[in-house]
């Protein structure tokens, strides 16, 4: 193969190892990250504690509440704002969290027939119960007669679980496959190269272009979703729930580019004739002991 035609291949290759970096982190965040139920709550739970979520869990719950009963809402809120400093109201919380992941994914892995034709729907029984536990371990008056009733409540409409599922198997595939075909190009890049320390310094800088383009990619999706939010008063509990979801994806986007840029500046350090690697000579040649001169020949009288 000509030099060339190894030049263009490797130029390729590496170019699309480095398009391939973000989306990869992307769709691994997606499909790994966002479908595990366990590590779902542990990221939610912290925000039951969040000043703005309890706000808005205090606003939503207190005028629905008294929407229903016909009862003053400021009094509601601060009823509803006062339980969420509470334990059970973060037992509640990661119960709800989790009974609604758990049904959002039984519906994406659903195989039946009639898959489409039902709404996903999640069972408060699901929630009051463990709620009612923790009430009555805080001894508090009456828990022990909270009813726990199987209600169902809609969380997706069934238009929309068709173009969810595809979406959610598109993930799938693309959180495995993605990474390992960005790796295996950066790898053939590098090897088919005529010059691999200018290929690995190309590929770094190409992967620390695409960490930073997914870091501000982030950034951007987080502001067109708050603005798209009617109600302004939320707005600050939704910025705290697409931090607490995107907080790996944005640890992702810095070590792509902190990893990028340590590479490249370690291939310019250490090149042959790289200004750092002359100056070491320098100081090698300075320090290496002078060899002492050999002794001066004595005659010897016969």
């Amino acid at each position: 193969m000509s030099p060339s035609l190894r030049t263009a291949l490797s130029a390729v290759l590496v170019a699309l190892s480095c398009l391939l970096a973000p989306f990869g982190a992307l769709a691994a965040w997606a499909s790994y990250g966002l479908t595990d139920t366990r590590g779902y709550v542990a990221t939610m739970a912290p925000l039951a504690s969040d000043p703005a979520v309890r706000n808005a869990v205090a606003d939503t719950v207190g005028d629905g509440v008294a929407r229903e009963a016909g009862m003053n809402p400021l009094f509601l809120r601060d009823a509803v704002r006062s339980f969420t400093a509470t334990r059970a109201y973060r037992t509640a919380w990661d119960a709800g969290n989790e009974a609604a992941h758990t049904a959002v994914m039984r519906a994406l892995n659903d195989q039946s027939a009639d898959r489409d034709s039902h709404p996903v729907t999640v069972d408060l029984a699901a929630v009051t119960s463990p709620l009612k536990r923790q009430l009555t371990a805080d001894h508090v008056p009456f828990a022990d007669r909270v009813p726990v009733e199987h209600t169902r409540v809609a969380l997706l409409p069934p238009d929309g679980l068709a173009a969810l599922r595809k979406g959610y198997h598109v993930l799938e595939v693309a959180g495995f496959w993605l990474p390992l075909a960005a790796v295996v190009f950066a790898v053939s890049g590098i090897s088919v190269a005529v010059s691999r320390r200018r290929a690995v310094t190309a590929t770094a800088l190409g992967t620390a272009l695409g960490g930073a383009l997914l870091g501000l990619a982030v950034a951007i999706a987080r502001r067109l979703t708050l603005s798209d939010l009617p109600d302004e008063t939320h707005r600050p509990a939704a910025g705290a729930v697409y931090d607490a979801l995107t907080a790996t994806l944005r640890t992702a986007s810095w070590l792509l580019l902190a990893l990028g840029l340590t590479v490249a500046a370690a291939t310019w350090l250490i090149r042959r004739h790289s200004p750092a690697v002359r100056l070491l000579r320098r100081r090698r040649v300075c320090a290496a002991p002078v060899p002492a001169p050999p002794p001066e020949p004595t005659r010897v009288r016969a």
